[in-house]
């Protein structure tokens, strides 16, 4: 009844039309006088039941999403990027579709660690690790560590010590290649704080380093180019400087490197129609590029990993909110509801946009042209400019916004002690509490001063 492509056609295209459900859960249907319900749940029955501000995440939608990836790069390590969202449910499910997992602190790492994940298969990252995240990365036992920096180098082998486990590693190599959808995700070029340039040296001299600590064991090289990427081609510049810097490494240092992370940043759309990356073509053509290009320098091909995380998790929630006013000043419509920029910082970091829904009730009404505002006491505080909604929108409506599941509540604060909304899944008719509402009392218990 939904009327639209599931999960593995929606990571390779979009379309749009009248009244387009291309963008949200596969699960997602129609019913009656508006409503639309996910894995089988009403989304007003979920607002009644839980209350808004909340997230709705579709158990079954993340699995199908990890299961493509693994379909589609079925000899390559697929590392879900947890900083996207983590929670001891997403933990569980990733680990049981396959994937490995890619964290950035302590907190993420001792999370999954603590909910059953197997610390070998996850790798740490970071472009400044604090001690304790080193700590806990080597007490744990994790997979591997991405070195950013050289001072990284000497910190984690005094840190193993002498005679102790050799800590598998990799060096995070910035290719030169400018990819992205805003300047502020893209990581690729050397005018930004990761990783170690290729053109200036210091990636090489960083490897040269590696390769002189007995402690640690360089593994592979990793690459991480930007986010929201939908063009294969920047993904290929960088998969061809990446092997040529294997194939030197091997003439200077007389080593195969046996690992190559892609890292992530695969695009997906946010609004009906946008362009997304077509990931059947991504991996035919970064598999094709990896096994010519070893093939012209004769090396051995590395095992290639990439790490999704937005394309994994983002399509698969929805955000819900209560609109508490409506207000015409001049020629603008507001439509404020009951979150905002605690819950969702993205429209005011990185411009971007977003297509909410009126759900709940049918419209007869014509559409006019809005502006859905937070609570916040901030001017910026805005999470869907210029959107088309019922000219009969109304105090106590429910909107709902799809594509909600990245770097959202992974991103959310305290701004105004409003607290962080709840994570509610749906799945095949069922829904449960995830992550329970965050509550006055959460800020008072951390609030020790008198």
């Amino acid at each position: 009844m939904g009327g639209h492509t599931p999960a593995t056609a929606v990571l390779s295209k979009v379309r749009a039309s009248a009244d387009d459900l291309s963008i949200w859960p596969a699960s997602t249907t129609r019913l009656t006088h508006g409503e639309l319900a996910i894995g089988g749940v009403p989304l007003t029955e979920i607002a009644e039941r839980f209350d808004t501000p909340a997230y709705v995440l579709d158990e079954g939608e993340v699995r199908a999403r990890c299961r493509t990836y693994r379909d589609a790069f079925p000899e390559a390590a697929v590392l879900y990027a947890a900083k996207a969202f983590l929670s001891r449910a997403v933990v569980r499910w990733v680990r049981e579709e396959g994937l490995g997992l890619d964290v950035c602190s302590a907190g993420e790492l001792e999370l999954a660690v603590t909910a059953g994940f197997p610390p070998e298969r996850i790798v740490l990252h970071g472009n400044a690790k604090p001690p304790r995240d080193l700590e806990a990365a080597l007490r744990l036992g994790v997979g591997r560590i991405v070195i950013d920096s050289p001072s990284e180098i000497a910190r984690i082998a005094a840190a193993v010590g002498p005679g102790g486990r050799r800590q598998k590693v990799m060096v995070r190599v910035v290719p030169g290649v400018s990819a992205g959808g805003h300047d502020k995700i893209r990581t690729g070029t050397d005018d930004q704080k990761f990783g170690l340039s290729l053109t200036d040296g210091a990636a090489q001299h960083a490897i040269a380093r590696v390769l002189g600590q007995p402690e640690l064991e360089l593994t592979g090289l990793h690459c991480h180019i930007g986010s929201q990427i939908t063009d294969v081609k920047p993904y290929l510049v960088a998969l061809r400087r990446m092997v040529g810097l294997m194939a030197r490494v091997r003439d200077a240092h007389r080593v195969v490197l046996a690992e190559l992370d892609m890292g992530g940043g695969h695009g997906i759309a946010y609004r009906p129609g946008e362009p997304v990356l077509d990931l059947t073509t991504l991996a035919r053509r970064m598999r094709a590029e990896l096994v010519e290009g070893c093939a012209a320098a004769g090396l051995t091909v590395p095992r290639l990993a990439v790490e999704p995380g937005r394309a994994i998790v983002g399509p698969a929630g929805v955000a819900l909110y209560r609109v508490l006013t409506v207000k015409h000043t001049g020629e603008k419509v507001f439509v404020a509801v009951d979150g905002g920029m605690s819950d969702n910082p993205r429209p005011a970091l990185y411009g971007v946009r977003y297509a909410p829904r009126l759900v709940g009730r049918a419209s007869t009404a014509g559409s006019c042209t809005a502006t859905v505002v937070g609570r916040h006491c901030e001017a910026g505080d805005i999470l869907a400019a210029d959107v088309e909604l019922p000219g009969d929108i109304r105090p106590g409506d429910l909107l709902a916004v799809p594509v909600a599941g990245a770097y959202q509540l992974s991103m959310a604060s305290g701004y105004n002690l409003v607290g962080r909304p709840a994570v509610i899944a749906v799945h095949e008719g069922s829904a449960r509490t995830l992550v329970r509402r965050e509550t006055l009392e959460d800020f008072r218990s951390r609030d020790i001063g008198g």
